[in-house]
Order: C-alpha cells, then structure tokens, then sequence
C-alpha cells in the first residue's frame, strides 16, 4: 500500500518532534533535495550536549543524526548508507560506552485491510493478560517488543481454555499525539497460526480509529517482524539506528 501526502508529512512532523528537530526539518530537506537531487548530501542535524544516545534515521530519502557534539563531528564523513548500520554507530562510540538499540526498519501505514477472524473471540484491554503472555515468551522477544511501554494492548484469549490463557497482543504506543507505534507479542506455542497477524490488525485498527497513523519499527534481522508488517500492507519508509552512551 502507499501512503497519503498528508500521512508523509505526519510521520515527519512526528519524528522531527521525538528527535528534537524543527517541525518542518525534514519536510524543507526533502523539498531542497528535490530541487537540487544532484547536490551534496544534506543530512540534518542536531547537536545535543546533553544527549544519552546517538540517533541515525532515514526517513522517505532525507537523513538526520542527532547526538553529542564529538559524535557528529566523527560521523561527518561517513556516508549515510554506514551510518545506519549499528556497528558503524558501536565503532564510532566506543570510547563513549556506545551500546543497545540497534537498527530497526520503519514501516508505515494509514490504511490497512481489515482482518476478520474465523470465530468469536475474547480480547482483553488489561494490563495483567499482556504481563502474563510475556510469562510465556522467551526474553529477547519480550524486550524487543516492549509490551509494558506500549499503553493500548488488545491481547487475544484461548478460545478453549477455562482458565483463559492469552495467546498474542497487539498494542501500540502513541507518539507525539500522530503516530501508532505498534508491537506485536505471540506465544511460542500459537506462532505460524495467523493469531499475531489477528492481533495486529485489532490494534492497528483501534488506532486509526483514533485518527493516527500506523507505526511498525522491526530489528532489521527479525525477519518475521519484517515479513509480518508487510503481510499486513505496510509500506517502507525507512530506517533507524542507535546507541546508548555510557
């Protein structure tokens, strides 16, 4: 699926804001690139003294790295395309205890297909249904997700099971008042069954329902995460790198 002009313009005001840019910086790099797209490389940037992680993203074409002031400095010569591979980012910040956050994919959507289910289901909003599916999964894709940072949960309930064991949620998280940031939890024993799937598409469509637009961040060698968000119509937009510093 593609995006609406209107729906660009919204994932960029809304990363501008979550970076700390201008509201119109990538809206006026990206009309300066199209005006000159033969020009030198024009990356935002934003140097934060105070900054606690070094931030790489690209976004429909236009770049911007935002961090401590030494961080841009080495990084002013590298291209973008290294930029946003995390070893670059570990390797230029070393010194600096660099670590964490990786490079995720971004997918977006303001529209998705409706997913229907093939039989009555129970889906709970409670916070104690996502904590007890998280029991259930292996850790690494527990912190990937992040469940507990993303306030709206839709978690599916075993259709058969008197004790009414969660089996996958679909929550989001609102940014800026404009974006979804969508994850998506499934229990060991229910993933291949099209239930993630379910999930998903019951929180995306909770989500556009409150007027924002959808959001899919995946670690860019999860490729489930990856394949997920494009089963469910989402388009490309870019990708985001980063560290934590000390």
């Amino acid at each position: 699926m593609t995006l609406e002009p209107t729906s660009a313009a919204i994932i960029q005001l809304a990363w501008a804001r979550r970076l700390g840019l201008d509201d119109a910086a990538f809206a006026t790099a990206a009309d300066r690139l199209a005006s000159s797209p033969a020009g030198p490389r024009d990356r935002i940037t934003l140097v934060d003294e105070s900054a606690r992680a070094v931030q790489f993203l690209r976004l429909f074409g236009v770049s911007a790295l935002v961090g401590p002031p030494w961080a841009l400095d080495a990084a002013a010569d590298i291209p973008d395309a290294e930029l946003a591979q995390h070893v670059t980012l570990l390797t230029l910040t070393r010194t600096h205890g660099g670590h964490g956050l990786g490079s995720s994919a971004l997918f977006f959507a303001d529209d998705l297909p409706l997913n229907q289910p093939s039989e009555d289901l129970t889906v709970s909003r409670g916070n104690p249904e996502a904590i007890a599916l998280e029991s259930l999964c292996p850790p690494d894709d527990v912190n990937e997700v992040g469940l507990q940072s993303l306030e709206h949960r839709f978690t599916i309930m075993h259709p058969e099971d008197e004790q009414a064991s969660p089996v996958a949620c679909g929550a989001y998280a609102e940014w800026e008042g404009l974006l979804a940031d969508m994850g998506v939890l499934v229990a060991p024993a229910w993933r291949r069954r099209g239930v993630g799937k379910l999930a998903a598409s019951i929180a995306a469509h909770e989500a556009l329902a409150s007027g924002l637009t959808l959001q899919w961040k995946a670690d860019v060698s999860n490729t489930g995460a990856l394949a997920m968000a494009r089963s469910l119509g989402f388009a490309t937009g870019g990708l985001h790198a980063g560290v934590l510093l000390g």
